[in-house]
């Protein structure tokens, strides 16, 4: 059976459960903006809070490179387009807006970049830092504790390549950065004025790894409203995570958010986009679904998706959240993935519901 499919039956199990125990109507999508002809694989996004512009940045991987054609986009508050930066080759994950600038991970070159976030096609890009690979390149091997009273050890292998994924400010301006495939989080301290910037190796763990079907491991990073936990995603596993700051032990607040991606906290929820399921998750601190959002409708007849279609980020503008459908066929098997259908990529939005009442 092909991953997807597979991830999707086991899914649809835990989809039932979530509905079962929250009791919640899906909350319906529609579009914000469609990218330009041949512009592929929005798997980032930004706001201006201030002119509520938003910034996608794409993870267009395919082969040969030369045919790659990676870009930031920069739309206005009603999802017009206003300019285009080129990338090339290089894919790009995360991004973020702070104090007028764009903070770019360069995932092909290995960098933290930034640039103005007014950038036209010529706005110069400056480097930041550059990742390298960590010694030893994988994580510590993990216990898994079996039914029977066994355990199973599981080991990790990496190349030692810095898959810079996610990223999340503080409010002292440090940023802390996930590696996918080594198993890290990195913090780099005055990023806005640091020269040269330091990588900090923050967290290392065999939780931030991964062994399943996505090879990507640790992914978004989100803090909650006093900065006291970092949350972090771990896309392979299908779990959200939790760091009491800045010293506490890496545990496991979720499980079964198949392909959880990008993170953002927002008014005492954490919104995880489950690629793997086509739906946003909306889960309180203690781990329990309060909503959902979108589904996968279809193809449209302009070859974009319809709902939610391998969602791997989004962004609050103010009472509404903003979705990016990265639309990333996986497989190398040929028609088993409604991703491999589509030809114009797009960014969708809903409306946001009431925020929950305080915690007693």
């Amino acid at each position: 059976m092909p991953v997807r499919l597979t991830l999707l039956c086991l899914a649809g199990l835990f989809a039932g459960a979530y509905a079962q125990a929250a009791d919640l109507a899906r909350l319906p999508v529609a579009p914000f903006a469609l990218l330009p002809d041949n512009v592929r694989h929005p798997e980032s996004l930004a706001t201006d809070p201030a002119s509520g512009e938003v910034y996608a940045g794409t993870f267009d991987a395919r082969e040969p490179a030369a045919a790659r054609d990676n870009q930031l986009l920069r739309f206005d508050a009603d999802g017009r387009l206003l300019a285009q930066r080129r990338f090339g080759a290089t894919p790009l994950t995360g991004i973020a807006f702070r104090d007028g600038k764009l903070y770019v991970l360069n995932f092909g070159a290995s960098k933290l970049q930034r640039l103005d976030a007014r950038f036209t096609a010529d706005t110069p890009v400056e480097d930041v830092v550059t990742f390298a690979a960590l010694v030893p390149a994988a994580p510590p091997p993990r216990e898994i504790a079996n039914p029977d009273g066994s355990q199973d050890a599981i080991t990790y292998g990496s190349q030692g390549f810095p898959a810079i994924n996610g990223m999340v400010f503080d409010r002292a301006g440090d940023l802390y950065v996930s590696d996918s495939f080594q198993g890290a989080i990195y913090r780099i301290a005055d990023v806005a004025t640091c020269r040269p910037c330091h990588v900090e190796v923050f967290a290392r763990d065999p939780l931030l790894a991964t062994t399943g079907a996505l090879p990507f491991g640790a992914n978004g990073l989100a803090f909650n409203a006093d900065e006291s936990i970092l949350y972090l995603n771990n896309a392979g596993d299908g779990r959200v995570l939790r760091k009491r700051m800045p010293d506490g032990a890496i545990e496991v607040l979720a499980d079964g958010v198949y392909g959880a991606d990008g993170l953002l906290f927002h008014q005492g929820l954490l919104w995880v986009a489950a690629n793997q399921i086509d739906t946003l998750v909306a889960l309180d601190e203690r781990g329990r679904v309060r909503h959902r959002a979108g589904d996968f409708l279809g193809v449209a007849t302009d070859g974009a998706p319809r709902g939610l279609l391998f969602p791997a980020a989004s962004v609050v503008q103010g009472r509404r959240m903003i979705v990016a459908n990265l639309a990333l066929p996986l497989t190398p098997v040929a028609g088993d993935e409604w991703e491999e259908d589509v030809t114009r990529w797009n960014l969708v939005q809903f409306d946001l519901p009431d925020p929950p009442p305080p915690a007693r």
